[in-house]
C-alpha cells in the first residue's frame, strides 16, 4: 500500500534544492542521509536547520537553504538523529531535538488534514456514511477514509460497495476519527472520499510518508485479493 509513490507533477511539489545538490536540483530524487540510496523526493522527509542550528522537519520542501533529506520512515529518522547524520548533512555541529520522529508525525498529520480541507473546501472531499455511498455511484474516488478507530461493519460496508463498483479502490485508514473531524470541521468523522485531482494527489503522497511513521491498518483490514 505504501509503494509506489505517486510521480510528482509540476506544481505540485515545490523544489527549491538549490542549496542542496547544484546542477542536481531539478531531479525528482535526493539521497537518503541515512541508507545513501536515491529515492523519489515524494518518498522522502526533508530536514532544514532553524536560525540557531535546530534541525526541522520541512514537510512541503519548500524552506530555503541546505536541505538534508532521509526516507520517510521512522526508523531511518531516528538512525539519523542517533548516528550524526544530520551533523554530516549540514557540515556542521546541530541541534537534533528530542523526539524529531514523533514530530515528524505530528506535522505530517497536520498536512494531511490541511489537504483535506483545502480539498473539502473545493468540494472534493466529503463525510458521512450515506453521502460516501452516494458519491461511490459517481465518478471513481482517488481515495476512500476511514477513521482508524472506526467500526469494522461500517467500513466493511462502504468498502465492499466500492469494490462491486470499482476495480482499483484506495483506502487511507491512518488517521484517527478526530484528526479526520479536524478536517471536516466535525468532532469526529468514521466515513469520507477524497475525489481525484490535483490535490487528491499531494494527499496521497502526505499520507503515504504519514504510514512511514504509524501503522496503516487499512493493510490488516481487508483481505487480499480485496485489499
Amino acid at each position: 500500500m505504501k509503494k509506489p509513490y505517486p510521480s510528482s507533477e509540476p506544481g505540485l511539489i515545490p523544489d527549491n534544492e538549490e542549496a542542496d545538490d547544484g546542477d542536481a536540483s531539478a531531479s525528482p530524487e535526493r539521497q537518503c542521509a541515512v541508507t545513501r540510496e536515491r529515492l523519489p523526493k515524494e518518498a522522502m522527509i526533508r530536514f532544514v536547520l532553524s536560525p540557531d542550528n535546530v534541525v526541522a522537519p520541512d514537510i512541503a520542501a519548500r524552506l530555503p537553504g541546505r536541505g538534508v533529506w532521509v526516507a520517510a520512515e521512522r526508523r531511518h529518522v531516528d538512525t539519523a538523529a542517533a548516528k550524526g547524520a544530520f551533523a554530516r548533512g549540514f557540515k556542521g555541529a546541530v541541534t537534533v531535538p528530542e523526539g524529531l520522529s514523533d514530530l515528524t508525525e505530528r506535522l505530517l498529520v497536520k498536512r494531511c488534514v490541511e489537504l483535506l480541507g483545502l480539498a473539502r473546501k473545493a468540494g472534493l472531499a466529503i463525510q458521512g456514511h450515506d453521502q460516501v455511498r452516494d458519491a461511490l455511484r459517481g465518478k471513481e474516488p482517488a481515495f476512500l477514509l476511514e477513521a482508524s478507530d472506526g467500526a469494522e461493519d461500517g467500513r466493511n460496508k462502504v468498502y465492499f460497495l466500492a469494490k462491486a463498483i470499482y476495480s482499483d479502490v484506495k483506502v487511507a485508514g491512518a488517521l484517527s476519527a478526530q484528526e479526520l473531524g479536524m478536517a471536516f470541521g466535525r468532532d469526529r468523522v468514521i466515513h469520507g472520499l477524497v475525489r481525484r485531482g490535483a490535490i487528491a494527489k499531494n494527499w496521497e503522497i502526505a499520507y503515504r510518508r504519514l504510514t512511514g511513521f504509524r501503522a496503516a491498518p487499512e493493510l490488516d483490514w481487508f483481505p487480499e485479493p480485496d485489499r
